[in-house]
């Protein structure tokens, strides 16, 4: 009996939630949004000066999406080392990308982000500015390699037929972008030292 109600459980899940099929897709649709967002954001790097207020703005609203897709990829890694069935089946990363990639680019972009708000709360430039920009690149370097791992997986996660909880991850996904302009645009008058440095020595 109690094998029966597991299994009926573990069916309702996947009918409303998607299971690991549903969390693959809403990682890949985070992590499309992220490619999109990040683009704009590196964008603005060598052009930094007259860019700043667009790099603080889009950073700050990349906030809501990158807890999304860290959200997203620690429920699976979760579920996956407590023996969920259907995210066993979909099995591991590569072992490169497990032990190696992974664990850095999460310490990247977590360290990368931290140092832009506390920046952006304690304009003072110094370990915090240097930090920063030395998490960047190894962010970049380490991201590349994990976009270049899943582009292919991620195009044919989102190509694939509608299943379960469709609904649920574009709420999710909306509640992020929202999250992160909300977040984006309350911080955004703490910028204010920085754009005014900026300003005075453009002229």
């Amino acid at each position: 009996m109690a094998t029966t109600a597991g299994r009926t459980s573990v069916r309702y899940r996947r009918r409303v939630f998607g299971g690991a099929l549903g969390n693959a897709r809403l990682t890949a649709l985070a992590g499309a949004l992220l490619l999109v967002l990040l683009a704009v954001e590196g964008a603005t790097v060598p052009f930094i000066r007259s860019l700043l207020t667009v790099h603080i703005f889009v950073g700050m609203l990349l906030l809501g999406p990158v807890a999304l897709k860290l959200g997203s990829t620690g429920y699976r890694f979760v579920r996956y080392y407590t023996g969920a069935r259907d995210y066993r089946e979909l099995g591991p990363p590569t072992p490169l990308l497990r032990i190696v990639v992974a664990p850095v680019l999460v310490l990247s972009t977590l360290t990368l982000f931290g140092t832009g708000v506390l920046l952006l709360a304690s304009p003072h430039r110094g370990a915090i500015l240097g930090l920063h920009k030395a998490s960047f690149v190894v962010w970049f370097f380490a991201c590349a390699v994990h976009v270049l791992a899943y582009a292919v997986r991620t195009l044919r996660t989102l190509l694939e037929d509608r299943i379960g909880g469709e609904a649920l991850r574009v709420t999710l996904v909306v509640t992020a972008i929202g999250a992160g302009v909300a977040v984006a645009a309350a911080t955004y008058p703490l910028a204010a030292p920085w754009l005014h440095g900026a300003l005075l020595r453009h002229h």
